[in-house]
This record gives C-alpha cells, sequence and structure tokens, in this order.
C-alpha cells in the first residue's frame, strides 16, 4: 500500500512518529472502523479518526441535528439542524480528509441488526448513551471477535473503556442501572465531549496500528471537575450473559432489562 504525496505530507506527523511511522499509518489506512452514534463522543472522535487516515470510517446512527448538540457535538454548525447527522458527518469528514472513504448508514442499531451493521469492520467505537444499545454492540462485537472502544459522559466525568473477546461491556454492567441517566436529563460540560472523544479516538489508533499499550480489561475514569484520572482493572464475570457461558436473549440483550432503557440518540 503507497501513499500520494498529499497523504505523505498530510500525516507527516505520524510518519515520523517511531511507535507509528510508515506501517503504522499503512494500517490506519487499511482499517474500517465501525462508529455508533454521532453524539458527544462519536463526533469529535469522528473527527480525529478521519483527520487520522483510518481508511473507511462507517458512521451509523438514525438521529438528526438539534440545536441542543452543537454546544458539544462540533462535527455539526447550526445550518445542519434537521438533517441526518450521517449526512452531514459524511460530508464533513470527506471535507476534512478526501482520502478517508465514509459509509453513512441512517439505522438505529438493535440487537436484530447489529452484526450486520458492524460486519466487515476492523474495530467499533460505541459513543451512544442508552444501555439496549451499549449490550446489543457489545454482544455483536463479542461473537464477531472485533475490539470494542467505549466511550460515556455525563455531567463533569467521562469514561473509556476498551473490550476483546473477556471482559466484556456486559462484564463491566450486568444489567441496566435502575436510575440511569441522559445527558438530556443531567447535562453535561460540553468540552468534557472532546476529551472523552479525542481519548476514545486515541484508543482506536493503538488498537489498530499497534502502539503503546491500550486500555483493554482497563477502566479509564475521568473528573473533569477535579482535573484527574484513574484506571481501573475489570475483572470477567464467570457469569456474564455474553463472555461468560451465561445465558443471553437472541437480541444480544437482557431478556428482562433492555426493554426497560430509553433510547436517546443526542448524547
Amino acid at each position: 500500500m503507497t501513499f500520494s504525496d498529499d497523504e505523505i505530507e498530510r500525516y507527516a506527523r505520524h510518519l515520523v512518529l517511531a511507535e507509528l511511522g510508515g506501517p503504522g499509518q499503512q494500517r490506519l489506512k487499511a482499517a474500517r472502523v465501525g462508529l455508533i452514534g454521532l453524539g458527544g463522543v462519536g463526533a469529535p472522535a469522528a473527527l480525529y479518526l478521519a483527520a487520522a487516515g483510518v481508511g473507511i470510517l462507517r458512521l451509523i446512527d438514525d438521529d438528526t441535528v438539534a440545536l441542543s448538540n452543537l454546544q458539544r457535538q462540533i462535527l455539526f454548525t447550526g445550518a445542519d439542524t434537521g438533517r441526518p447527522k450521517v449526512e452531514v458527518g459524511a460530508a464533513a469528514l470527506g471535507a476534512l480528509n478526501p482520502h478517508v472513504r465514509i459509509e453513512p448508514v441512517a439505522e438505529r442499531l438493535t440487537g436484530a441488526n447489529a452484526a450486520v451493521l458492524i460486519a466487515g469492520c476492523d474495530l467499533v467505537l460505541d459513543g451512544t448513551d442508552d444501555f439496549a444499545t451499549r449490550f446489543a454492540v457489545n454482544a455483536a462485537c463479542v461473537a464477531a471477535g472485533v475490539p470494542l472502544v467505549s466511550g460515556a459522559l455525563g455531567r463533569w466525568s467521562g469514561q473509556i473503556a476498551v473490550f476483546e473477546g473477556r471482559p466484556c461491556y456486559r462484564c463491566l454492567v450486568p444489567e441496566v442501572p435502575p436510575e440511569a441517566e441522559t445527558c438530556a436529563r443531567a447535562g453535561v460540560v460540553g468540552a468534557l465531549a472532546g476529551v472523552v472523544g479525542a481519548m476514545a479516538a486515541l484508543e482506536a489508533v493503538k488498537l489498530i496500528t499497534g502502539a503503546g499499550t491500550p486500555l483493554s480489561g482497563r477502566l479509564l475514569l475521568y473528573d473533569g471537575l477535579a482535573g484527574t484520572a484513574r484506571t481501573v482493572t475489570l475483572p470477567a464475570d464467570p457469569a456474564c450473559p455474553v463472555c461468560g457461558g451465561g445465558p443471553q436473549s437472541a437480541a444480544g440483550e437482557p431478556a428482562a432489562t433492555a426493554t426497560g432503557a430509553t433510547p436517546s440518540r443526542g448524547r
């Protein structure tokens, strides 16, 4: 795989990195990343992945741009309100880096279609904020053997984790929390989305290129108010219904709890 003169200049700061260099940039160019949700986490992550030169970005989101998104979802502008996020995102990312192929998918990911929507992806980045979708993404990634980067945020704090087989996301969150919050209800400071989205993109770049040590099996917790971060190790749950041999519904969602989650798209 060769690079054009434009690509060599565009990725010059990557190419001189010992941990990345030409081979790493080639891996980025050859990769297809599935990005679930173009919200607070997904929007900045998409910008950095496109800028980094990921060969194919599959954008999966059925939502439209709302005025309340613009405080943190920097992929969009006021002129985009009412338009499909994947349509706007595809145009913006293509303008940012014409060497990246964008696959816009204006569908809501569910347990029923998750396997089809992530098919062919080398990595999935989940930026959604409802647990039914997170559970469906996780189950599909475990079944397909695809690494999953998961990012979440709310109020002043955020978290990033990487899942490769075991433990999986359901080991971390076995059931939907009884009082699960969304950004629409609890609020979120806009700049936090940039922090978490960029960190999620960084983990994706590390996984694709083999640079450094990814957060596999670990959870990074960031406190924006205190300006602190800590990392905890995630144990695999032997009773996990997804990766531990426990019962699992056909949709890849918990049989009793997923129906109680309210789908959210804005983040």
